[in-house]
């Protein structure tokens, strides 16, 4: 096999060479790769990967089809990579033979987006949302809802809950969240990729982030859970959320990383902050990792996994901010370049 002047051979050397004086990663040239998973980081790796591609030819093909598809795609080892807002747990990770190394590769918050006809600014006290996701509360004039939105016109109108059909990891979090500061949520439907949501005639399930995104848009009335990116590019309107210190914040760059302040990764590199505390934080936020093989894999496609990773650790997270993700601490960059050693063995 022949890459550009390099044999195969010669190629792999060439790169740890590269490696070891650079600190950065040759290209794998011509090399393609195959990745499934969360559709929450969607967009940001989306945009990732065609920058990537365009800078180093190795082109990365990911399908969104949320966080337990990817996981079943990995475990079946037909991808290259994964992607999972759940990461992995133990059970997953003891199928992997050789080995899994997950990486946080961005951060990002999960907001309440709605369908409310003249209704601009929306507050929901955290002892009423989940009373909604468990179909206690069914209208929008609700009087705990009006009593934290005075001078707010809210309609007479159903409220239609939209939840995931699919197994996911903005389920998996915004279901934990619920079940953090809900005892009845926990009891009841309790927190995971996919839950027994009330089988009531408000409830309307949807795949993927997308999927919850276009119902919510089509349905007067109705309140739905996604990615804060999706609901800025697609300019739905979302709630503001009391947090646990009381205060009612709304979703963006500076409450997601008060949220994430706290985390500590533990030896597989997870943290969850189901309830995150202080004062500007808001109150759902996550990590969202990659997946990747110890072993098994070919000197080329580590090589290009290991660029990847790179460039989304680097360049990647400047495109953060904008696409609307939490550009992670420096101090899990940091973390993520150790484990980086550990793919490909």
């Amino acid at each position: 096999m022949k890459i550009g002047n390099f044999s195969k051979g010669a190629k792999v050397a060439a790169v740890a060479v590269a490696m070891a004086v650079s600190g950065t990663f040759a290209h794998a040239a011509d090399t393609s790769l195959t990745g499934s998973g969360a559709s929450f980081p969607f967009p940001l790796y989306s945009a990732w990967f065609k920058d990537f591609g365009q800078k180093t030819g190795i082109e990365v093909n990911y399908q969104a089809k949320g966080s337990g598809g990817g996981i079943e795609d990995f475990t079946n080892r037909v991808v290259d990579f994964a992607a999972s807002d759940a990461a992995m747990n133990d059970e997953e990770i003891a199928k992997i033979d050789g080995g899994v190394v997950l990486l946080p590769m961005t951060a990002g918050e999960v907001v309440l987006a709605y369908n409310l006809d003249g209704v601009s600014e929306l507050k929901l006290p955290r002892d009423v949302y989940p009373k909604i996701f468990l179909g206690e509360i069914t209208k929008w004039n609700d009087e705990a809802i009006a009593a934290a939105n005075e001078g707010v016109e809210l309609p007479d109108e159903n409220i239609t809950v939209v939840v995931r059909s699919d197994s996911s990891g903005t389920n998996f979090n915004f279901t934990n969240h619920l079940a953090a500061i809900s005892e009845e949520f926990n009891s009841t439907v309790g927190g995971g990729k996919t839950v027994p949501w009330p089988k009531a005639s408000n409830f309307v399930a949807a795949p993927g982030n997308q999927g919850i995104t276009a119902t919510v848009k089509q349905t007067p009335g109705a309140i739905g859970y996604i990615e804060y990116g999706y609901a800025q590019q697609t300019n739905t309107p979302y709630a503001m959320l009391e947090n646990q210190a009381g205060n009612f914040v709304k979703a963006g760059p500076e409450a997601g990383s008060a949220a994430l302040a706290s985390a500590e990764l533990d030896a597989n590199n997870v943290a969850f902050i189901t309830d995150p505390k202080g004062e500007q934080a808001y109150p759902i936020a996550t990590f969202t990792w990659m997946l990747f093989y110890k072993s098994g894999q070919d000197a080329d496609t580590v090589a290009a996994l290991k660029e990847m990773v790179n460039y989304g650790l680097t360049t990647g997270q400047t495109m953060a901010d904008k696409l609307g993700y939490i550009p992670l601490p420096e101090n899990i960059i940091e973390i993520n370049k150790k484990s980086l050693e550990e793919i490909g063995g």
